[in-house]
């Protein structure tokens, strides 16, 4: 177990009603699409550590996938050129915490998960769903990428209970209606007995919980942006972890939630 937390928390979904109910989408404000924190250098070593160690299970990408990846990339490059802490050069970026990361277009998803804090998925459409054909996934709430690569929106949130089908049609609609240049964000949290940001689990493997143990919150900043050229919907997450000690001091009051 890792623990990686940050000291400041910027987003309390179950306190804003633009958040608080399905789906709670937000726009995404200039420049704000990628997220830099004061947790990392703590979080790029991990995912860098994960890459390494578990590609097979942090990285999938099918051939149809492959423009996409590449446009994400090309996108992610171009919010960094404007970012405090990044030089973005020809052929290799200068990271916050002193990386030089070369830029290996042939392994477009694992450069831009060296990158930055966000994990990203790519969706596009087959028929009448979106379609998960491709990801860089480090840091996992309690899904399998392996599980859940080439699936639909649907099966994606099987077994979420709060994913009925009203919320299913909802969220393909709203995926349907993402534009080019109008990116959208929207904010979940769990509580969680350890603070490990690496949390596969298949669906069979529900997440245990104890509300009488060790308590960490954790906030899923999650992003959906359309790509020009292929058209493919960018789902991406930052991760926030911050131990109930640390919220306490913080002043945040926390909902009464298992």
């Amino acid at each position: 177990m890792v623990e990686i937390c940050q000291n400041e928390l910027p987003i309390l979904p179950w306190a804003d009603h633009k958040t608080a109910r399905l789906p709670g989408l937000n726009p995404v404000a200039p420049g704000d699409w990628l997220l830099v924190d004061d947790a990392y250098d703590a979080q790029m070593a991990h995912r860098l550590s994960l890459m390494r160690e578990h590609r097979q299970i942090v990285h999938k990408l099918s051939d149809g996938a492959r423009a996409a990846a590449e446009e994400l990339l090309e996108n992610v490059l171009t919010e960094l050129s404007d970012k405090e802490g990044f030089a973005v050069r020809a052929d290799a970026v200068r990271c916050p915490d002193g990386r030089l990361v070369p830029l290996g277009w042939s392994q477009p998803l694992l450069t831009a998960g060296a990158l930055v804090q966000e994990d990203f998925v790519i969706m596009q459409k087959q028929g009448d769903e979106h379609v998960m054909t491709g990801a860089i996934l480090c840091f996992p709430a309690s899904w399998s990428l392996e599980q859940k690569f080439l699936k639909p929106l649907v099966k994606i949130h099987i077994p979420v209970d709060a994913y009925t089908p009203d919320i299913a049609r909802r969220v393909q609609r709203l995926f349907d209606g993402i534009q080019v240049a109008r990116p959208m964000w929207r904010a979940n949290y769990l509580f969680y007995n350890d603070p490990e940001l690496f949390q596969p689990r298949r669906e069979e493997e529900r997440r245990s919980y104890d509300a009488g143990g060790p308590k960490w919150l954790r906030v899923e900043r999650q992003t959906m942006k359309r790509l020009a050229k292929t058209d493919a919907v960018i789902f991406s997450i930052h991760t926030y972890v911050l131990a109930q000690q640390r919220l306490d001091a913080l002043g945040i009051n926390l909902p009464e939630r298992d």
